[in-house]
């Protein structure tokens, strides 16, 4: 699931594949903005059909924060 959820986030967010690490920030190292946010929840929402709460996106920080949200909801 997380070469997905990368795949998705370089499209998104316009970053480089090797930027994208568990520990990278979305906003302080991969360039994220709010706007960005919303949009990257709604892509991993259609990918995975997980659906992300948006007052849990508020939290949401890191890649890792991603993957960890994403395998609690499955």
């Amino acid at each position: 699931m997380f070469e997905d959820v990368k795949k998705i986030i370089v499209e998104t967010l316009g970053c480089t594949e090797d930027n994208v690490t568990l520990d990278a920030n979305l906003f302080d190292d991969l360039g994220a903005d709010s706007l960005d946010a919303v949009e990257l929840s709604l892509s991993i929402e259609e990918s995975t059909g997980i659906s992300i709460d948006q007052d849990a996106m508020v939290n949401i920080k890191t890649v890792a924060d991603i993957m960890n949200y994403l395998e609690e909801h499955k």
